[in-house]
């Protein structure tokens, strides 16, 4: 008679249980043992840090962590919506809510957490939610359907996902944390800071220092507000508690096994538990040190070394690595090692810059080991400093805070660490695991380093060898002119439908990256006219795909200003505009400077200023310049035949007929012209991306020319145009550039790679040997009978000028970290300097 296989019994099935159920099937156990999973959720385990993205559009199906076939293949019984309700020890069995009784020879308990509800009055009325599993998500979204505003009790990790959650339900949101900073464990007081600024900056509010006393209802025993522990009450239509996680060791408790003094389930370091038959794993176990660990990572070592110590191997949990690294409301946030500071005699190196939100702190001992440190608002070293903690890194650890262009260059990357780093701190993976393999696939097939958090995703793709893949990124495996295809021929005019349609299939669902949001917005740009698209860069989606500087229509300056910078066109200006520049100048306290393409730039303007100083330039008759944009900026002239005595042609005449036609068409990169009205070549044409110079018989046309560090003198496409000619072929070129360009391709680099070169080109838009140039002239048509002025545009709607303050909760109050200082009877920044241990560099 065969004897009966042993039977696991595993309760919970979270991303921790079937960490544990792969690791059973990775290591044969699957075909030696019968196993069982109670799962109180009435879905398969699914993807509890990725959360948020069921609000920008994940499903249920994408978040899910059960391969499909996983549990037929390898003959587990899993139990949907039938959690465990009692065990007995003494007959081990365990017994669930239906009132099936299962035995077992081995009990596994991942039973995880339940969100901490602080016992306040009205907690349990209708409107109050927590922020745990897709059901609450779908609660949630159900109930914020006719709200207006929200709340979210916590400013940990999950409080900042669901605050972020729910403004993007449309809902105006608050942040409540009792602690005197957001993320208190994870980033210490300066890393608080520079999050709390630029969270606000996102038009959430926040409080911190202050509890919840209670939840106000209204007559309908809804929620309608919140007391706070300082007095305040303030005005929500929903709360979100999400104050932190408790154990769930509630079942270990009535089973009579030992729980710590503050929860969890006692393990050992193999994590058994006071009963050598009983094993717990990830949030519910309080290991060994002590701790009761609240990351997905150490939950994975723990399911492994339960699994290891089921056959017997020498394999142990001591404690684990707390670092992480994560974005959150878009703003990247990391912390490694001692990142507080609290060994003995450790010293801080720190850069913090405010007006950008970055904030970078390393811990270092006395000898230069690095401890830990914070990152915010720029984690991409993470990959970099957290696997050299430990060691003396092999730059001056100022080298590794700096932003480029401040400190000497540091040329470090994965590629610098030994062998023995980890690199995925998920699953415990080592640089030289990876480098075994060639392909981000097989990395993640091999070692699933990759598929926990996602951080390590960027080292490990600089690890690998270079592939032929040519996406424009780990999101799109396209390039940006295929994109640009794939945009005009479906008429596609959302980000979302495009990522989810078109990009990776790891991508689909997520939120883009910083390389792919700015470079489909310009194609959305360049194409809205033709596409019904608003042409307005801050509408909606499109706002939040913009580069830095397009988000306030303005350039960003160092001690985080603006400059304004009013078009000009072809250089010509009246005394009566001259006069009203110099009026809100003076007025505004402006740091005044000719540029070298013959405009004024205004500098020293605050967030708040924009819409004041833009009403003054607009009233007076100017528009946008759009220096800060990826547009074109000038076409510079010289002032030709009329009034010089060597010139052929009417050149400041057709530098303004050109920079009024080419205003504000966007493009892979910023675009310069100028036109000179003969041979002598006074407005620099050849050094632009296209550049006109007068002939006795009409006009000679150049293009990819560009100054700057690396200069190039433009190749001649066409000589002896008429206006018309003239005017034709530039459409062309420009169309033809934006089409096929890479992303932040200047037109001479592109020139230069573009197969056949000139040649090619001229065939294209001047002989048409492609059979586009119909096309190409459509596209501008389109742009330039629908172009708008963006200043004027933001002026004339209350809701787009709502952006325009320095501080959300308090509009009008001015920015104190913008100071500035005089030199020469004008300003100039009054700049941050870098702080090393306390003390001034």
């Amino acid at each position: 008679m065969t004897e009966p296989l042993p039977t696991i019994v595993l309760i919970g099935h979270g991303m921790v249980g079937q960490r544990y159920l792969e690791a059973l099937a990775e290591r044969g156990v699957t075909t030696t043992h019968r196993i069982t999973v109670l799962c109180e959720e009435p879905r398969p385990a699914y993807d509890r840090v990725h959360l948020t993205s069921y609000f920008s559009g994940s499903t249920p199906e994408d978040l899910s962590m059960t391969p499909a076939g996983f549990m037929d293949e390898h003959g587990i019984a899993l139990h949907l919506d039938d959690p465990a309700e009692r065990i007995d020890r003494a007959a081990r069995t365990v017994t669930s809510r239906s009132g099936q009784v299962f035995p077992y020879d081995v009990l596994v308990l991942a039973t995880g957490s339940f969100p901490f509800v602080p016992p306040v009055p009205g907690k349990d009325a209708p409107g109050c939610f927590v922020y745990r599993t897709i059901e609450d998500l779908l609660a949630i979204e159900e109930y914020a359907k006719d709200k207006t505003t929200g709340a979210v009790v916590g400013g940990g990790l999950l409080g900042l996902e669901a605050a972020g959650a729910l403004q993007g339900l449309g809902l105006a949101t608050r942040i409540v944390e009792f602690a005197p900073r957001l993320m208190p464990v994870q980033v210490d007081e300066g890393g608080g800071a520079a999050l709390l600024r630029t969270i606000e900056s996102m038009g959430l509010t926040v409080h911190t220092g202050v509890g919840t006393q209670e939840v106000v209802t209204g007559e309908d025993g809804r929620v309608s507000g919140m007391r706070l522990s300082d007095g305040s009450t303030v005005d929500t239509d929903l709360v979100v508690f999400s104050a932190g996680v408790r154990p769930r060791d509630q079942l270990a408790r009535d089973a009579g096994l030992d729980v710590g003094e503050r929860g969890g389930i006692a393990v050992d370091a193999r994590c058994r538990t006071s009963d050598p038959h009983v094993y717990a794993i990830g949030e519910c176990a309080l290991a060994v040190d002590g701790r009761v660990y609240g990351l997905v990572a150490p939950g994975y070592e723990m399911a492994e070394t339960a699994a290891d110590d089921l056959l017997g191997r020498e394999k142990e949990f001591t404690g684990a690595d707390l670092s992480t690294k994560l974005k959150l409301l878009g703003v990247d946030v990391a912390s490694f090692g001692d990142a507080h500071g609290n060994a003995p005699d450790s010293l801080d190196v720190v850069w913090s810059d405010s007006r950008s939100g970055v904030y970078k702190k390393l811990v270092v001992s006395p000898d230069g080991v690095l401890l830990g440190g914070v990152l915010v608002g720029d984690a991409d070293s993470y990959g970099l400093l957290r696997p050299l903690t430990g060691s003396v890194p092999p730059v001056a650890p100022e080298q590794l805070v700096l932003p480029a262009g401040v400190g000497a260059p540091v040329a470090l990357g994965p590629s610098a660490l030994p062998d023995t780093a980890v690199i995925c701190s998920c699953h415990n993976v080592t640089k030289k695991a990876i480098t075994a393999c060639t392909t981000l696939p097989e990395v993640k097939k091999c070692t699933k380093a990759g598929t926990g958090c996602g951080s390590c995703v960027k080292a490990i793709g600089q690890l690998l060898p270079a592939a032929a893949d040519k996406g424009l990124c780990g999101c799109f495996p396209y390039t940006r002119a295929e994109l640009y295809e794939i945009v005009r021929t479906r008429r596609l005019t959302s980000y979302e439908l495009i990522l989810d349609g078109h990009g990776r299939p790891e991508a689909r669902g997520g939120d883009g990256c910083e390389v792919c949001k700015p470079a489909v917005g310009s194609i959305i740009a360049s194409l809205a006219a033709t596409l019904g698209a608003s042409g307005y860069v801050l509408d909606g989606e499109q706002a939040a795909l913009q580069d830095t500087n397009d988000h306030f229509l303005a350039n960003m300056q160092r001690n985080g200003s603006y400059s304004v910078v009013p078009r000009i066109p072809g250089g010509e200006i009246t005394p009566d505009k001259l006069i009203v520049i110099g009026e809100v100048a003076r007025d505004f306290g402006l740091y005044t400077k000719i540029t070298g393409g013959q405009r004024i730039d205004l500098f020293g303007a605050s967030v708040d200023q924009l819409p004041r100083i833009w009403a003054r330039l607009v009233d007076a008759g100017f528009e946008s310049g759009h220096a800060y944009g990826k547009a074109l900026r000038t076409v510079k002239s010289c002032v030709g035949q009329t009034w010089c005595r060597y010139g052929v042609q009417d050149s400041v005449r057709m530098a303004i007929d050109l920079e009024l036609r080419y205003r504000g068409l966007r493009a892979p990169h910023k675009l310069k012209s100028a036109v000179s009205g003969c041979a002598r070549e006074c407005a620099e044409a050849q050094s632009k991306d296209f550049g006109v110079i007068a002939t006795a018989s009409g006009w000679n046309l150049y293009v990819g020319g560009n100054g700057g560090a690396t200069p190039r003198h433009a190749d001649l496409l066409a000589q002896d145009l008429s206006d018309a000619e003239l005017i034709r072929l530039i459409d062309r070129f420009l169309m033809f550039y934006i089409r096929t360009a890479d992303r932040l391709e200047r037109t001479s680099t592109w020139l230069e790679r573009l197969e056949g070169g000139l040649d090619h080109l001229r065939d294209v838009v001047v002989h048409d040997s492609l059979g586009l140039c119909a096309e190409l002239e459509s596209l501008m048509a389109d742009h330039v009978a629908n172009y708008r002025d963006e200043w004027a545009e933001t002026l004339q709607d209350p809701e787009r000028l709502r952006r325009f303050v320095s501080f959300v909760n308090a509009p009008g109050a001015p920015d104190p970290t913008v100071k500035f200082v005089p030199e020469r009877d004008q300003v100039k920044p009054d700049l941050a300097v870098l702080t090393i241990g306390g003390a001034v560099r």
